[in-house]
């Protein structure tokens, strides 16, 4: 499995008792949609590499305590703290309409309502504070918060982003 076919679901936070049980810290908005997991991949010397559940609960705080198959100690799990933990594209849950991923928007075009084409979307930073997208313009990556107010329409159809960008915002990148 490659990462670019996978999202990722979290993070293996923590030992937990004796028994090879890990904690893991979920980095997803619905935890719910994950409860009977029967698989993941787990990141090992950046590559991914599949691990069976024998259980995934779900625990307050978007955590959820994982065991997996034939790891049965601390010292088996105790070198897989810190592994980002992945799943395929493919077990998403299905959105509304007018909702995106926002992996989804890579490769989309930004249009700013006075300044025309901005530039394509090449990452966009989930950041705990703020979520940005990284937008090439004229060689410089500038960074456009993702709120409201700012992101006015997303047409997946066309790969396009159509925005209202606050006064000066490209000055500031575009500045030496």
């Amino acid at each position: 499995m490659n990462k670019d076919q996978c999202f990722q679901l979290g993070y293996v936070g923590k030992v937990h008792g004796l028994r090879g049980e890990v904690m893991v810290t979920l980095d997803v908005d619905y935890p719910e949609d994950y409860e009977d997991l029967k698989h993941v991949f787990l990141e090992q010397k950046s590559r991914l590499v599949p691990f069976f559940l024998e259980h995934f609960v779900l625990q307050p705080g978007n955590k959820a305590l994982a065991k997996f198959e034939d790891l049965n100690s601390i010292e088996q799990v105790e070198s897989l703290v810190g592994s980002a933990v992945y799943l395929p594209l493919t077990a998403l849950p299905e959105l509304e309409e007018g909702q995106f991923y926002f992996h989804d928007l890579i490769g989309f075009e930004v249009f700013d309502e006075t300044k025309g084409l901005i530039g394509p979307i090449q990452i966009v930073y989930d950041l705990e504070t703020q979520d940005l997208l990284g937008v090439t313009h004229k060689g410089k990556e500038i960074l456009i918060p993702i709120q409201d107010e700012i992101i006015l329409k997303v047409d997946k159809a066309a790969k396009k982003v159509y925005c209202r960008l606050p006064e000066g915002l490209l000055e500031i990148y575009l500045e030496d």
